[in-house]
C-alpha cells in the first residue's frame, strides 16, 4: 500500500510538472504570435503612412508645376498657399500644406562660402532676429561658430571645439552648412523653449539661398535692418491678398544698404 501511494504521488507531481511545462509553452507560442502579429501592424502603418506621404509630395507637386505656369514669383495670395481641402483614408483624414522655406532666415547664410569664416552681415540680421523674438543675441555668435571653418571663438560669446567636448556626452560641432535648424539644440542652454520661439523664422537651405520678401513674415524683414521696425504681421496680411508685398524695390529703398542676399 505505501510504495503503490508513492507511485501515485510521483504520478502526479510529473502529471503537475508535466502541466506547468505544456502550460508554459503554450503562453510562449501565443506571445510570439501576438508580438509578430503586433509587429507586423505596426511595419503596415509605418508603410501606409509613408504611402500616404507620398500621395501629398504627389499633390503638392502639381500644385507647384501649376503655379510655375502661371507665374515667375511666389507670394500667399497665390493658389499653392492656399490649404489643400482635407480628404479622407480609413482612420482619418490627410491635410497637405506648402509652405515657402524662402520666407525664413537661412541659417547656413551666416557663413561665407567662400572663405568658410563669418558673414558678419547677415551675423548682424540674426542677432536682431534673435532680439526681435526676445531672445539672446548671443546665440548668434554660438551658431556661427557651429557652422564656421576655422578654431577661434567668435568674440565674445562663441564656442569651438573645447566648449562641446566638455559636454555630457562629449561631440563636436559640424564646422560646415546644416541640414536641419535642430541642431540649435546642440548649443549648449538653447533649451527647447528658446527652439519653439525661433523655428518658424528659421531654415537650413542650401548657402546663398536667398529671403523671399513676398512671403516672409514681419520679424524677418525688421530684421534686416538696424533701425528700422516697419512691418506688423496683420498689415502684411492685409496687403498680401492679393499682391507681392513688399515689393523688392519698396523694401530695398527702405533699407540704409542693398542687401544682395535679398
Amino acid at each position: 500500500m505505501r510504495a503503490r501511494q508513492r507511485q501515485r504521488g510521483v504520478a502526479l507531481l510529473v502529471a503537475l510538472v508535466l502541466m506547468a511545462l505544456v502550460t508554459i509553452i503554450a503562453y510562449d507560442v501565443w506571445f510570439a504570435g501576438a508580438l509578430e502579429q503586433r509587429r507586423s501592424f505596426s511595419v503596415l502603418s509605418v508603410e501606409q503612412g509613408f504611402q500616404y506621404g507620398l500621395g501629398g509630395e504627389a499633390l503638392a507637386a502639381v500644385a507647384l508645376q501649376r503655379d510655375l505656369q502661371q507665374s515667375s514669383q511666389d507670394y500667399t495670395a497665390e493658389e499653392w498657399a492656399a490649404p489643400f481641402p482635407p480628404f479622407q483614408i480609413d482612420g482619418g483624414d490627410v491635410e497637405v500644406g506648402l509652405e515657402d522655406m524662402q520666407a525664413r532666415f537661412n541659417l547656413n547664410n551666416l557663413i561665407d562660402p567662400q572663405t568658410g569664416n563669418a558673414n558678419q552681415d547677415v551675423a548682424d540680421q540674426f542677432r536682431r532676429l534673435l532680439e526681435i523674438l526676445g531672445l539672446e543675441a548671443k546665440w548668434a555668435d554660438l551658431m556661427v561658430d557651429w557652422l564656421d571653418a576655422d578654431l577661434q571663438p567668435t568674440f565674445p560669446d562663441g564656442g569651438e571645439d573645447p566648449l562641446y567636448t566638455t559636454q555630457t556626452p562629449p561631440y563636436l560641432p559640424p564646422n560646415g552648412p546644416i541640414t536641419s535648424t535642430s541642431e540649435l539644440l546642440a548649443l549648449p542652454g538653447f533649451g527647447i523653449e528658446r527652439y519653439r520661439k525661433i523655428q518658424p523664422f528659421v531654415a537650413a537651405l542650401p548657402v546663398g539661398t536667398t529671403i523671399n520678401v513676398c512671403t516672409a513674415p514681419a520679424e524677418v524683414l525688421d530684421s534686416l535692418s538696424a533701425t528700422i521696425r516697419q512691418f506688423d504681421a496683420n498689415f502684411l496680411a492685409t496687403q498680401r491678398k492679393s499682391k507681392c508685398f513688399p515689393s523688392l524695390g519698396e523694401l530695398q529703398s527702405s533699407l540704409p544698404t542693398d542687401w544682395e542676399r535679398i
